[in-house]
């Protein structure tokens, strides 16, 4: 099976193998050891010097704890949407009490610096700002560092969604003064779901001093407790752990250099590809489309279903739309292991899927 979603992502057998390592004691000294050895090539790859916590949950998991220990009840927040998952991220601050006051920014468009801090002054006691750094929902990633600039600015905390484009796009989270970020194992780390990661800044920890939302297992204080004595506060999920250890050894031994460049040849190869079957990106601004996913608009008279299933019948699974895109779009996931051939057997698969619905792409593009 070719699994092109954005997460999971397809596994080397390697890295498969090193799933099925021993059940070891996660208050050992094999664990200490695996535990001290991830977080260290983490640093790398985040490029921080912020201790960066592990937490067995998806990435989601990892954004609720991001939320409930820097902010509190009532406190006022800027979310800036442009997709579901920035929607979700600022759901979660509400649930828990924020005053979220929302920036929404049209689905297939990136936010602009200009905007961002056009909100931030039209909000004057607004104390953080919640983005998504790489939109998976519409295969666009907003200009953090640039966004960044003028978070910092005007001094407010910068939470960031980085799910799926840390490990994977140019996220320097020191240069940027990113506060928060957030990523999750199962994107362009090459491992299994079950592990979010978070990094906080001096900055943030300050506001974790502050924060009155409820939290437990989430408990960021109790997992930096913890991380000194190189162990979770929760029993881990091990063999993800192991997972993770074979596959950041990889990505260190390339570079992130090789990582980034890596990513750009696969969006361009997969954005030349559909455009060559006479389909259209979603993404307004080609120059915002994301290196992780290509977001495709589904043909005027067809189904995202039909073409689907089509796809999947011939071993290759596309990722639908997400929420109101559900039936307007579909993806093709990029990112973490993706041979070359595998990306070329997508498209070449998507193409006999068109043509088996009955897609015409001449006469659809002429």
């Amino acid at each position: 099976m070719n699994l092109r979603t954005p997460g999971p992502t397809p596994i080397p057998q390697d890295i498969l193998n090193a799933l099925s390592g021993p059940m070891i004691d996660h208050r050992g000294p094999f664990f200490r050891d695996i535990y001290d050895r991830v977080s260290a090539n983490l640093k790398q790859l985040f490029e921080t010097q912020n201790d960066v916590l592990m937490l067995t949950s998806s990435g989601s998991g990892g954004l609720e704890a991001a939320v409930v220990n820097t902010l509190s009840p009532g406190e006022p927040v800027l979310a800036v949407e442009i997709g579901a998952f920035g929607v979700r991220l600022g759901r979660m601050a509400e649930t828990f009490g924020a005053d979220v006051r929302w920036q929404r920014v049209e689905w297939g468009q990136a936010a602009t610096p200009e905007s961002v801090a056009a909100s931030l002054d039209a909000n004057p006691d607004v104390t953080s700002v919640l983005i998504t750094h790489n939109e998976t929902s519409t295969g666009v990633t907003n200009p953090i560092g640039e966004i960044a600039q003028v978070v910092k600015q005007r001094d407010r905390l910068l939470i960031v969604d980085a799910v799926s484009s840390l490990g994977s796009l140019p996220c320097p989270v020191d240069e940027w003064g990113i506060d928060v970020v957030v990523t999750g194992s199962q994107k362009g780390w090459m491992a299994p779901p079950g592990l979010a990661m978070v990094s906080l800044s001096p900055r943030a920890w300050e506001a974790v001093e502050k924060s009155t939302m409820p939290k437990f297992y989430f408990d960021l204080k109790q997992a930096r407790d913890y991380a000194a004595r190189s162990q979770t506060p929760w029993t881990p999920a091990i063999p993800i752990f192991y997972a993770l250890d074979a596959s950041l050894t990889q990505l260190l031994d390339g570079g992130l250099p090789a990582i980034h460049a890596r990513h750009q040849a696969a969006g361009d190869r997969i954005r030349a590809g559909v455009k060559a079957l006479g389909l259209s990106l979603f993404p307004e601004d080609e120059s915002y489309a994301s290196n992780t996913v290509t977001a495709i608009k589904c043909p005027d008279g067809f189904s995202v279903a039909d073409i689907r299933k089509a796809a999947a019948d011939m071993d290759v699974v596309l990722a639908g739309g997400q929420a109101r895109l559900s039936d307007s779009i579909f993806r093709i996931g990029h990112l973490g292991y993706m041979p070359e051939e595998e990306l070329d057997e997508a498209l070449e698969v998507l193409g006999k899927a068109l043509e088996q619905v009955g897609f015409a792409p001449a006469a659809a593009t002429a």
